[in-house]
């Protein structure tokens, strides 16, 4: 378990599922300017920004290649993280590809995986969100395919212009990996993610759950000392969560 202590006067930021690049650039370029914005004011009191995935589409990094675009956003990004301020990436359904370059260009840790933090002795159970729980059950069949080390040797032997065009074409287009059709509450009961959080709670406590991927805003009490929080999107609702070291809010940026 990481172990964070907040310097006085600093905050901590997480945001997620801005899927920067669809449905297409010219639609997705305000998103990324308001995005680019919303970083720049928070940076003057953030100590640490958390990315809960699904910041691009689609994203694919071949040895020598990655993506065109987002210039903005990879150059305030580098930026922040140059000046000090640390940035933890979690990759999404969307960005599963990450091998290097955030490491290696911005020093931006990549996680595949949920992680635990202690941050000024509150504990955090922080992931995407995808795969998790009970249901999502065609996307986790579709996930290990795309995860499949042979598989994705295959797909880096096509030529980056086709590759990386597919690639978005099947992120806008296939609803098992966009996840348009889950873009609406399921009630406290039918919501996979909070009965996953309900679950990791029978074997430990965690003050918060926090995820993205349901590109839903959400905040619900698990129990009395515990609640479960869903980052919403950069799409509809342009929401974040902020902890000032005692209270975790859900807010929304109005640019």
């Amino acid at each position: 378990m990481t172990i964070i202590n907040i310097p006085e006067g600093k905050k901590i930021y997480f945001a997620s599922d801005n899927h920067l690049g669809a449905p297409t650039k010219e639609e997705s370029l305000p998103r990324e300017k308001k995005f680019v914005a919303w970083l720049d004011e928070v940076k003057n009191d953030a100590a640490v920004i958390f990315l809960m995935g699904d910041l691009f589409d689609f994203w694919m990094e071949y040895k020598t290649v990655v993506p065109k675009g987002f210039t903005r956003t990879l150059g305030k990004l580098a930026e922040l993280s140059d000046s000090g301020i640390s940035i933890y990436y979690f990759v999404g359904n969307h960005d599963l590809w990450m091998n290097g370059y955030f490491e290696e260009e911005l020093n931006i840790p990549v996680y595949h995986k949920p992680q635990q933090y202690t941050i000024n002795d509150v504990i955090f159970f922080i992931g995407h969100g995808d795969g998790l729980g009970p249901h999502d059950k065609g996307y986790k069949r579709m996930k290990k395919l795309f995860t499949n080390p042979v598989a994705k040797w295959f797909f880096r032997w096509l030529h980056p212009d086709f590759g990386v065009r597919f690639g978005q074409y099947l992120s806008v287009k296939n609803k098992l990996i966009s996840g348009d059709e889950d873009i609406k509450f399921l009630g406290e009961e039918n919501e996979w993610l909070v009965q996953y959080a309900k679950r990791k709670l029978e074997k430990q406590h965690y003050d918060h759950f926090i995820f993205g991927h349901r590109h839903l805003p959400m905040e619900i009490d698990l129990n009395e000392k515990s609640k479960y929080t869903n980052l919403g999107d950069w799409i509809s609702y342009f929401t974040y969560a902020v902890f000032d070291g005692e209270e975790l809010s859900l807010e929304k940026y109005e640019g």
